[in-house]
């Protein structure tokens, strides 16, 4: 059963550091896809894999985004064995996480310490754009977790 597999999942050291490594690998793989479909779709000017040196310690952005990929990725696996119980199963709550939670403190957090507006002024393709590779992120998150573990422990 999904919910008692769920309640199994480890939260060791290991399991962390993997939540990391596959929350790192999707944002470099799902995150980046979603961006380069909707730039070739035209739906966002954004382009995928940006090497461009982003502040405080000038990585190539994408080394910056994969980092912070990674550290949702942590986060993905401690709220793991709730992501068994939403409606759908663990697949569909591994999508959720990644569409709302991430990009929620996106909006309310760092755009606004950027300067930026909440939510970049709500407009579109940015409010579309979000959900979308972030969802991706999720599914990718959870595959690349799942695949790391040899399945073990996973509440799929």
């Amino acid at each position: 059963m999904a919910r008692s597999a769920s309640l199994r999942i480890s939260l060791s050291g290991t399991r962390l550091l993997l939540g990391f490594a596959a929350g790192f690998l999707a944002t470099i793989t799902f995150h980046q896809i979603g961006i380069w479909a909707l730039h070739a779709t035209g739906i966002t000017p954004a382009l995928p894999w940006q090497t461009g040196p982003v502040p405080p310690f000038n990585v190539p952005r994408i080394v910056s985004l994969a980092f912070w990929g990674g550290v949702w990725g942590i986060v993905f696996v401690l709220v793991e064995r709730w992501l068994a119980r939403f409606p759908g199963g663990y697949w569909v709550g591994a999508v959720l996480f990644g569409a709302v939670v991430p990009t929620l403190v996106f909006w309310f957090v760092v755009l606004p310490l950027r300067g930026a507006p909440v939510g970049g002024g709500w407009v579109y393709p940015g409010v579309l754009v979000g959900p979308i590779v972030d969802a991706l992120w999720g599914l990718g998150t959870a595959m690349i977790l799942g695949v790391l573990t040899g399945w073990r422990g996973h509440p799929a």
